[in-house]
C-alpha cells in the first residue's frame, strides 16, 4: 500500500442512542480504489458520512493528509475531498453545466468568479462524464442514471484528491452501473485520485479495487485484496449466507454468485 492519505483509528460513533461504528481502524493509501462491503446496516454509509464530514460527535481519530480532521474547516476540506451520496431520486432545476460549475465552490472566495481554470475543470468533468450532449439539460430531465453522473462530474470537477462514495450504483441499470465503474477507475488510475466507494454488490467491488474492507455489526472484520476477499468462506463469515464463487473466462477474479440465487 502506498503512504496512507486516510488514517482511522477506533473509530466510534452512537447515532439516536445506537452504537454504529464500534472501534473503526483502517489505513488507505494515496491513489487507491477502496470498496466497502458488508450486509445492510453494518455502518459502511455511516463510515463514509464520518469521513466526509456530514456525521459528526465520534469519537476516536480521523487523519486527512496527515492532518487531524478537526483542524480543517470546510472548505478546505471539500478542497481535499468530494462526496458523492447513494443514487436516489435528488434532481434540481440547474443545468447540467450549472450544477457541475457548483463542484468548484472550495476554490471560490465569497467575491470571486468563476476563471479560466475553473471553466477548464467544469468542462473537463463534463467530458469525462460523457455528459457533453447534456450539458445544456434541465437536471431534472434527466434519468437517474444520468444525473448520478451529473454529481461525479461535480465531484470530479471539484478537483479534489480524495473521491468519496456512497453506493454510487446502486439503483442503476447495467449500461450506466458500467459507466460508473470506468469514470472511477480512471480518476483512480489516470488522475491518482484516491477512490473509497461503498459497493453494493460484490463483483462490481471485487474488479474495481486495489484493496476491500467489510463491516458487519457497525465493526471492521476483513481487509485484503479482491483476491483475498472474493472466496466463499471469508464472504460467509461477513454476509452469513452461503456463496458460490466460479470461474470466470472474461476476468481474472471468480463471479460471486450469492446464496439467495443458488
Amino acid at each position: 500500500m502506498s503512504a496512507p492519505i486516510i488514517q482511522i483509528e477506533n473509530l466510534s460513533i452512537v447515532l439516536s442512542g445506537n452504537e454504529i461504528l464500534k472501534g473503526v481502524s483502517l489505513d488507505i493509501g494515496e491513489g487507491e480504489y477502496v470498496s466497502i462491503i458488508g450486509p445492510n446496516g453494518a455502518g459502511k454509509t455511516t463510515l463514509i458520512k464520518c469521513i466526509a464530514g456530514i456525521h459528526r460527535g465520534w469519537k476516536g481519530v480521523i487523519k486527512i493528509d496527515k492532518q487531524p480532521f478537526e483542524q480543517y474547516d470546510s472548505k478546505a476540506l471539500a478542497r481535499l475531498q468530494s462526496y458523492v451520496p447513494q443514487a436516489e431520486g435528488r434532481s434540481n432545476p440547474l443545468t447540467v453545466a450549472e450544477f457541475v460549475a457548483m463542484g468548484r465552490y472550495p476554490h471560490l472566495s465569497a467575491f470571486t468568479t468563476l476563471k479560466a481554470d475553473d471553466y477548464a475543470a467544469i468542462d473537463d468533468a463534463i467530458i469525462r462524464a460523457g455528459l457533453e450532449p447534456f450539458r445544456h439539460r434541465k437536471m431534472n430531465t434527466l434519468s437517474g442514471g444520468e444525473r448520478q453522473m451529473a454529481f461525479i462530474a461535480a465531484a470530479l470537477a471539484q478537483g479534489a484528491k480524495i473521491l468519496l462514495l456512497d453506493e454510487p450504483s446502486t439503483f442503476l441499470d447495467y449500461r450506466h452501473q458500467a459507466e460508473v465503474s470506468a469514470i472511477l477507475k480512471s480518476a483512480c488510475r489516470e488522475n491518482d485520485i484516491t477512490v473509497v466507494a461503498v459497493h453494493h454488490d460484490i463483483n462490481t467491488a471485487a474488479a474495481c479495487s486495489d484493496r476491500i474492507h467489510a463491516m458487519k455489526d457497525g465493526a471492521m472484520v476483513f481487509s485484503g485484496t479482491p483476491e483475498q476477499a472474493i472466496n466463499s468462506e471469508t464472504l460467509e463469515n461477513i454476509y452469513d449466507t452461503e456463496f458460490l464463487c466460479t470461474p470466470s473466462p472474461d476476468r481474472p477474479l471468480p463471479h460471486v454468485i450469492s446464496g439467495g440465487a443458488l
